[in-house]
């Protein structure tokens, strides 16, 4: 976490003087592999807690349904991971204008998302405690939150940064590195839709 932040938060000079891409990256990747190592445990939990219970819906719980609002917060999610890979290759040939409009949008649409979540957090017909299905659900749909309201605050920064006179000149391992998380958490939503949505929609 550490790295993560300090190649995030690392001003140009200290950009340089740590040497190349591939170097400045490696605290990133590790960050995400540590990460990815969490999410897989979840996953592993839920998929055994699922296929060992008999009744994994208390009676008169519907469980999570996949609906419309669901379909398209999912489709605004992945779509971002687009909209935040053309930012970084817009900051890359440091069209600053280009860059800020793309990861605005990267952020709006994450902040859709979240507000998506929440909203349908509200209309569940149960909650935390409403045994597994419900511990479950809101543990995973709420740490995935976070990692998206993080990723909206690094976005965030980053776009501060751009208005900082040559603070992109000798590179901009922090667009990078930001672009990277949000791929990652996109790639973890993914997961998360198949497990908690597609899969309750077969039973």
């Amino acid at each position: 976490m550490t790295n993560f932040i300090d190649n995030v938060l690392g001003t140009p000079a200290r950009d340089t003087r740590e040497g190349k891409k591939g170097n400045l990256l490696f605290g990133v990747t590790v960050f995400l592999l540590s990460e990815s190592m969490v999410f897989v445990s979840f996953f592993l939990t839920y998929i055994i807690l699922r296929l060992s219970t008999k009744q994994w819906l208390p009676s008169g719980v519907l469980g999570p349904q996949l609906s419309i609002t669901i379909i398209i917060n999912t489709i605004v999610l992945l779509s971002s991971s687009l909209v935040i890979y053309l930012a970084e290759r817009a900051i890359k040939k440091y069209k600053l204008v280009r860059f800020r409009l793309l990861w605005l949008t990267t952020s709006v649409m994450g902040t859709y998302f979240l507000v998506g979540t929440f909203k349908e957090w509200q209309g569940l017909d149960f909650g935390l405690s409403t045994g597994l299905v419900g511990a479950t659900f809101y543990l995973f749909t709420g740490f995935h939150a976070l990692h998206i309201i993080v990723g909206i605050f690094l976005q965030m920064l980053m776009l501060v940064r751009s208005f900082v006179r040559g603070n992109y000149n000798r590179g901009h391992y922090g667009v990078i590195s930001v672009s990277l998380f949000w791929h990652f958490v996109d790639g973890i939503w993914i997961i998360l839709f198949s497990l908690l949505y597609l899969w309750q929609a077969k039973h």
